[in-house]
Order: C-alpha cells, then structure tokens, then sequence
C-alpha cells in the first residue's frame, strides 16, 4: 500500500481534551462492564464508579444509560469529517475520505478489543442494536454533507452549492461499510492483518469499480502515489 499523507485537524484544547477523556473513560467503563455482567445488570453507577466520576457527572456526558454502551470513540466521527472540508482540491472524492478515515486508524488495533467488546454487547443486548444504527446513520449522513460541502467549495469554478444527487451518500455509505468489513477481517484473522492495510485494499477495490479478483491475485494494483 502506498504512504497516505496525513490531513490537518484543529487542536483541541486542553479543556475539550479533558471532556472528550471523561467521555471516552465512561463509555469504555460501559463496555467493559456490559460484556463481563450484562447490560441490565450495569448501572450508572457503576459505570461512574469505574471511571471515577460522579453519577451527575454521567449525565453531562450522556443523555441516557444505553447511550453509553452505543456512543464509543464517537470524536473520531467529527475528526474525520473536519479532515474531509480541509482536503485539498486535487483529491478524488474516495481519496479525500480514505485519508480522513486513514489518519485516524493509525494505531487503532490499541482499540480494537474495546470495538470487539462492544460488538459482543451488541449482540447479547438485541434492543441496543436499533440505538447503534441511528447512531451509525446520523454519522453517516453527517460525513455525506461534510463530502457535500467540500465538493461545492473545490468543485470547477467554485460555484457554490450543487446538485450532488445521491453521489455524497453512496461516497459515505461504502466508506463505512469498508470500515466494517476492514474490522471483521481482522478481527477474524488476529495478529495476521493492520486494519488500515486492510481499508485501504478495499478503496483499491472501489476505486477500480470492483472488478472481479484474478484468483490469487489479491486487490488490482494500487494507484502510483501522489507527489
């Protein structure tokens, strides 16, 4: 795979970096707890017992106790779309959002067992499930208006708004979903694969209009670098 340049984020400051740790300490507090006891028997108290807050404190954080188990990490989410407005405008549409989701899956195997964990909680606690796909939309369309935005401000000209038709969406949408195959892969093959190799294979793929694979030839061959 070839080197993906990084994007350029603000820099929280340290007020917003100390919120989004209690944030991210109560909602690993959750998961950890749900997947070892169930979720019914995990209590707000509980979890802000385990990340060292107070009960009232959860409730800046969260607006209800199943949130918690749902909302994990979800910074990343706004990171990603500030990433997809910075991008420059040489980009293709699938290489501005592959950067974005790129520059923040480095390292993200530190975090893969909390994103296991959460999926085994998924799956013991069904009435979460409906909870994970609002939340998983509203990401995904919140990352389709950021794709929009940053088409309309380094499109030919620079008009202003467009009609995009359903082209952010799609853009968004198969993002996503190669994030969550990238992620089932490896977490079938622990030890074996990174997820961001694993990722970017799949915008190979995509890229290339998902030709049918030469048998044991893996992904078509990727684009020459950019200089």
């Amino acid at each position: 795979m070839h080197d993906v340049p990084k994007t350029t984020t603000s820099v929280p400051g340290l007020r917003e970096r100390k919120k989004q740790a209690t944030r991210n300490a109560l909602a690993e507090a959750a998961v950890r707890l749900a997947a070892e006891l169930g979720v019914e028997n995990v209590t707000v108290e509980a979890i802000s017992e385990a990340a060292g807050v107070s009960p009232r404190t959860f409730f800046n954080y969260f607006s209800s106790h199943d949130d918690a188990f749902v909302l994990i990490d979800d910074e990343i989410g706004e990171r990603i779309r500030e990433s997809v407005r910075g991008a420059p405008a040489g980009l293709s549409p699938l290489d501005a959002v592959r950067d974005a989701f790129v520059a923040e899956l480095e390292g993200f195997e530190d975090r893969q067992e909390l994103w296991a964990l959460q999926s085994k909680v998924f799956q013991r606690s069904p009435h979460l499930i409906q909870r994970g796909l609002n939340a998983h939309t509203a990401d995904e369309r919140a990352l389709s208006d950021a794709l929009t935005e940053w088409l309309d401000a380094t499109g030919p000209g620079k008009e202003g708004p467009g009609d995009h038709g359903v082209f952010p969406r799609l853009v968004a949408a198969v993002s996503h979903t190669a994030l969550r195959i990238a992620f089932e892969h490896c977490c079938t093959h622990p030890g074996e694969t990174v997820l961001t190799d694993v990722f970017q294979e799949a915008f190979v793929h995509l890229a290339h209009g998902l030709p049918r694979p030469t048998e044991r030839s893996g992904p078509p061959p990727a684009a020459v670098p950019r200089t």
